[in-house]
Order: structure tokens, then sequence, then C-alpha cells
């Protein structure tokens, strides 16, 4: 089944997308001629890996009957320097906080997602390096 994304110019340089029933904005910036009253749509792409793999990671964990927990994603790019300007590096961490947290189990939710599951990372991949790294209780664990 295709996806469908219907965008429409706004003015300026916004556009408003609908995807899947919800109203994405994205603008530029003002020093691009936008006016700052969205998301910039290359930064969309790391809030695409956060919510793909996310939500596989919620899932998988789930299934595992893991305790209650505090779970979010933090993700960095850098961009090449020549046009197209791209994401060459993209590093995500995944970070949880709560008591006796099964290091092993987030461990596999997280690897089940990043090498299996999100198709967002998959396509991604192909064209940026992206490194994992997890945190329990701020402590590095992969």
């Amino acid at each position: 089944m295709p996806s469908t994304i219907s965008t429409r110019w706004t003015g300026g340089m916004a556009f408003d997308a609908l995807v899947s029933g919800h109203h994405v904005l994205m603008d530029a910036d003002p020093e691009w001629g936008g006016e700052d009253g969205g998301a910039r749509p290359k930064a969309l792409l790391l809030a695409a890996i956060s919510g793909c793999s996310g939500m596989d990671v919620v899932s998988i964990l789930n299934k595992m009957k893991l305790p209650e927990y505090q779970f979010q994603m933090d993700l960095e790019a850098d961009s090449t320097s020549e046009h197209p300007v791209v994401y060459h590096t993209i590093r995500v961490w995944y970070r949880f906080q709560g008591e006796s947290l099964p290091q092993e189990k987030i461990v596999k939710a997280v690897k089940l997602s990043t090498e299996k599951y999100c198709g967002v990372i998959a396509m991604l991949r192909k064209a940026s390096n992206i490194h994992i790294k997890v945190m329990i209780n701020d402590e590095e664990v992969l």
C-alpha cells in the first residue's frame, strides 16, 4: 500500500503537509526567507527516527513486561558542507531512567529496533553513519 502525503504551500517559505490526517507545518529560518513558523524539513527526518524507533522500543519492552521507566531519545546530526547538504552522521541516544532496570532487555529492545524493525533508520543508514548509544540512569551501557 503506498504512502500518500499532500503538501500545500501557505506563502513565503511555509508549507503544510497533511500526514495521516495530521498537519505538519514546515518553514525556513528567517535568514533563508522563512518566518520560523514550523519545523525544518530535514530536522523532521531526525524526528522520524525517534518516532519510528521509539515506538519499536516501547512496544518490545511492553512485551518483555519491563517495570515502570522513563524514556527519552536525543538526536544530533552533522551535515555536509557541499550541496546537496545532507546529514553524514547521526547520533542517537536512548535514555532510560528507573529503578532496577534490566540492562539486557533494554539493549535487546534497542538493537531489535535499530538493526531489524525501524524502517526509517534502515533508509537513512544508506546515506548516513548512524551511531547508537544506550544510557540507563545516566550510565552508558551500549
